[in-house]
């Protein structure tokens, strides 16, 4: 049976490692738009260095009927709701893209601060309150929103605003944009000392209310964000990941003695093979084992422990039964978007393959041994596939190479431009143009879709097929990071 497990483990790897490949990649190409695509998420008043053209100021009100300034932010996806969770998970992604790989960005590490920061201002804006123990989590009624097709420049749909308070908690978004900035801290610390002092002192604020406030924000706000960014994890995870970034921002004892004390409570082993915005948990355990690989941290070891657990799990032909791989090589997890769950491994992967290199480590895994060039090989044999290297030889990147989703399911992108129809384009008016089968007219350089219907590898470049079409924030967040480091390395 060992002798079977190892042939089968061999077998895999040479498949995905060492197939032809369609051509070689231009990844500093695919890193500025990758980066770029942000710019065609943004919300608010858009500055004079838009590149994006075709995109004009949009919801420059969000927050009034509350109040409150918030406009600013990034749409998540292809319609015109700021959701708090996964906009926040996607800051903190960009954040550690930078952390660990800036030596490798080039002329495009401004422009990736420049997309951190626009993240950071928002969830600033959305904090700014918490000394009433109130958080801003959410602008725009998804409903109101998603029965509508219309640019965001248009919108008339509902921007109602919803928050978090002691009586409504939401220890997961609360959680998630401390992570997020404590994380920015760190990306500012040398470049923008009182702003990065800001974020982290608002990281702790709002770290100690959602730890003080315990609970799910779908119990608070179910109605508003399930089943859109319903956390189904839990709120555990977050609170575990914020202390993990806050202890790696302000290196204060306090996060370390939470992190051990809450290590079993809050369930650090759970689930440690999943990462994204609704689950933290290989994401914890691959960030806090780089102080032990680094030996200055052995009451950290359980979650080494977790990490080399995780990395086993991904390794094709005996993987997890939740990490499979599609004929092509692709990394699948059923449900929708199935991208995501591509680029957030691969990001721990190569992470976690760059912490063993610097500590002489390996992983051993049964009748196999993790390398960081193993890991480093498969990451990037999923970011190959994104770009081209599958079975139907097209970029999963809006942009990038002669064939790319012409179709995404995606408003201000399938809708004619300000510029070219200046006329406003009314809430049903814009159907047409959703079940249009043309290509849309404005292409979202660099968005990452959902990808693949299934594991057959298939893709149906069309709108209505949202859960493939669609591209995302966090999506492309931890893509910045791999492209950067491919960009530098071949």
């Amino acid at each position: 049976m060992a002798s079977n497990t190892l042939f089968s483990v061999l077998s895999m790897l040479l498949l995905l490692f060492f197939r032809p490949s369609s051509a070689s990649h231009d990844y500093r190409d695919a890193l500025r738009k990758s980066i770029l695509f942000f710019e065609g998420q943004r919300s608010g008043r858009l500055p004079g260095d838009q590149r994006l053209r075709w995109r004009r100021d949009s919801a420059l009100h969000d927050g009034a009927t509350a109040g409150v300034d918030l406009s600013g932010g990034y749409y998540d996806a292809g319609d015109n709701i700021k959701f708090g969770f996964p906009m926040a998970f996607t800051t903190t992604m960009l954040s550690w893209s930078v952390i660990d790989f800036e030596k490798s960005m080039g002329a495009e590490l401004g422009n990736a601060l420049k997309a951190v920061r626009w993240g950071t201002d928002y969830l600033l804006k959305a904090t700014a309150k918490i000394g009433s123990g109130v958080v801003f989590v959410q602008v725009g009624d998804p409903f109101s929103d998603h029965n509508c097709w219309e640019r965001p420049e248009d919108m008339d749909t509902l921007r109602t605003v919803f928050k978090i308070d002691g009586s409504h908690p939401g220890s997961d978004v609360a959680g998630e944009t401390a992570a997020a900035l404590a994380a920015a801290s760190i990306v500012f610390r040398s470049r923008d000392p009182s702003y990065s002092t800001k974020l982290l002192n608002r990281a702790v604020a709002v770290f100690q209310f959602a730890d003080s406030h315990r609970g799910a924000y779908s119990n608070s706000l179910s109605r508003a964000v399930c089943p859109f960014y319903c956390d189904v994890n839990g709120y555990q995870d977050e609170l575990l990941w914020a202390a993990a970034w806050l202890h790696k921002a302000s290196r204060r004892r306090q996060y370390r003695e939470y992190i051990v004390r809450n290590e079993v409570v809050l369930r650090a082993g759970d689930t440690i093979n999943e990462f994204g915005w609704d689950n933290k948990h290989a994401g914890i355990n691959v960030l806090i084992s780089k102080e032990v690989l680094m030996g200055r941290a052995n009451y950290f070891a359980s979650f080494k422990q977790n990490a080399d657990q995780f990395i086993c799990s991904t390794l094709p032909g005996i993987s997890h039964p939740q990490v499979q791989y599609s004929p092509g090589g692709l990394i699948f997890k059923a449900g929708g978007s199935n991208m995501q769950h591509v680029t957030s491994l691969s990001f721990l992967l190569l992470a976690y393959s760059n912490y063993l290199s610097h500590a002489n480590k390996v992983v051993p895994c049964g009748e196999t041994t993790a390398t960081p060039a193993l890991l480093k090989h498969l990451a990037k044999r999923q970011v190959d596939y994104i770009l081209g290297d599958n079975p139907l030889g097209m970029s999963y990147m809006v942009g990038y190479g002669p064939r790319y989703p012409r179709r995404i399911h995606h408003r201000a992108s399938s809708l004619p431009s300000l510029a070219v129809h200046p006329a406003r384009i009314g809430c049903k008016a814009g159907s047409r143009y959703f079940f249009s089968p043309n290509p849309n007219p404005n292409v979202l350089v660099g968005a990452v879709v959902g990808g693949p219907t299934n594991n057959t590898d298939s893709f149906p470049d069309s709108r209505p097929f949202f859960q493939q079409s669609e591209p995302t924030t966090y999506i492309n967040a931890p893509l910045v990071g791999l492209l950067a480091f491919f960009s530098g390395h071949y």
